[in-house]
């Protein structure tokens, strides 16, 4: 690996690092799961300019670390923009009944006995439809997480079980945007890296099932109370729904994310009007309104501060008390300082002087992807961000994988199968920190129970060291047909 010769040494590159785990260790231990909310970002913050100071002193500018933070940063506004439309689509579909009406079918068909088993199966087939964690737990999965609250089950598991469904889905389907880029990192082919993630992805998820089918909690539950005083408040027919079809079938058509969850929550406020025009009128609060300017105004809250309940149905106002883009603030002042530390640390060649003596010590199948998986983890947790903990790695190891005659396809499906999963485990990585604000679950609570992200990467590492699925590059050839 070629450094620049202003990268600081191994000693010093570990300052920020072990600056920035340590204060996120102070931060849980003063603050507990409270603090994402505050302590987190300030020990960001603070990390980065260590890491700034570390620069310094080795000949970075000032100019040159701040345009690399501000740069960073703007690689996340797609996902900012992402999250303040989810926290709009909470608000109007809890306001238009979308999530009571998931919640009393659910409580209709499913049983506690093999839900969590089905949660998994569910987020898993429709992630692979469509390509996106995001989209699955931002929709689907929230009325999964009102289900299992309803039947009294524990929410951090069925977070567990979305995610690990989710990211089964979106690292397997060819619609994904972070299958897309590990293969164009890795210089593979998009449909050769499809079957052969599938080799691991499958023992994975067949593993997962069962651990998640052992979770049930088996026993009689008694739904007809829930569910008859959900359908004497709420609609619970089709009109509910459609906001619902109308994103998923977005997402299939390929629509940018944003754009689909988006209108997506316009059409909850739509359905609202509909439905429970009462409740859009009470939510503007504003008695001396036209009723046509209240509805704007009811709608128009929702997506700005979320929906607030008055059912007088306990359990269901907490559920249905929720959303709004304000709700994702927090959120998303996590994620801005999380890639401004990850932008000044990946300009200062940190990640690369850490890499270079793991890759020098890479020199078997087994030792180089178990070295890639290491890196990918560790960025995800430095650079706070998927994508470069996708495409960093995926370049930086090309030539140790060319040099033991390893095909692109066997780099393409370790990055899958360790920088796309493993990023939503990272409390202020923006995939973790989406997660936790969209399922209500924080993410040191469910990363225990994300069973496929926590048995992906040793998967691949079990195959590299038993050989299996080790494809032998072919020179000259876009991608080989190997053997195991």
């Amino acid at each position: 690996m070629n450094l620049d010769p202003r990268t600081p040494s191994l000693v010093w590159s570990l300052v920020p690092v072990v600056s920035l785990m340590a204060l996120l260790a102070l931060a849980y231990v003063l603050f507990g799961e409270e603090a994402a909310g505050g302590a987190n970002q300030i020990a960001l913050l603070f990390s980065a300019l260590i890491a700034v100071f570390v620069g310094g002193l080795h000949g970075y500018s000032w100019t040159e670390m701040s345009e690399a933070a501000r740069d960073s940063v703007m690689t996340g506004v797609g996902a900012v923009f992402i999250l303040l439309a989810v926290g709009s689509l909470i608000g109007t579909w809890a306001m238009s009944g979308t999530l009571m009406a998931m919640v009393y079918w659910g409580l209709k068909i499913l049983s506690p006995d093999y839900f969590y088993f089905t949660v998994v199966l569910i987020s898993a087939a429709l992630a692979l439809c469509i390509g996106s964690s995001w989209t699955v737990v931002g929709t689907l999965g929230i009325g999964l997480m009102g289900i299992s609250q309803q039947m009294a089950l524990d929410p951090v598991i069925t977070a567990g079980a979305v995610i690990s469904g989710a990211y089964f889905g979106d690292k397997s389907s060819p619609l994904s945007d972070a299958t897309n880029l590990a293969t164009a990192a890795a210089g593979a082919d998009l449909y050769s890296h499809i079957v052969e993630t599938l080799w691991t992805s499958v023992p994975t998820l067949l593993v997962t099932l069962l651990v998640f089918w052992s979770l049930g909690q088996p026993g009689d539950f008694d739904a007809s109370g829930i569910t008859g005083g959900i359908a004497a408040n709420y609609n619970v027919g089709i009109l509910p729904f459609l906001p619902l079809v109308l994103v998923l079938g977005l997402a299939v058509l390929r629509y940018p994310p944003f754009v689909t969850i988006f209108l997506g929550a316009l059409s909850g406020g739509v359905i609202a009007i509909i439905v429970a025009p009462g409740n859009v009128i009470a939510l503007a609060g504003d008695p001396d309104l036209p009723v046509a300017l209240a509805m704007i105004k009811g709608v128009w809250t929702a997506m700005a501060d979320g929906n607030v309940s008055a059912s007088g149905y306990d359990v269901l106002d907490r559920f249905l008390s929720r959303g709004g883009m304000s709700s994702m603030l927090v959120t998303v002042w996590l994620i801005l300082t999380a890639l401004a530390f990850g932008g000044v640390v990946e300009k200062i060649g940190v990640l690369d002087r850490l890499l270079a003596p793991v890759l020098a010590a890479a020199n078997t199948a087994g030792r180089l992807i178990s070295a890639l998986v290491v890196a990918a983890i560790g960025t995800n947790a430095l650079a706070s961000d998927q994508y470069i903990a996708i495409v960093l790695p995926g370049r930086i190891f090309q030539k140790a994988f060319k040099k033991l005659n390893l095909a692109p396809v066997v780099l393409s499906r370790a990055v899958g199968d360790s920088a796309t999963v493993t990023s939503a485990l990272v409390p202020w990585n923006s995939c973790g920190a989406y997660m936790a604000a969209t399922l209500g679950v924080a993410t040191v609570s469910y990363a225990p129970y994300a069973v496929f992200n926590l048995l992906n990467p040793l998967v691949t590492i079990a195959f590299a060291f038993a050989g299996f699925r080790m494809i032998a590059r072919r020179d000259g050839a876009a991608e080989p047909e190997g053997q195991a």
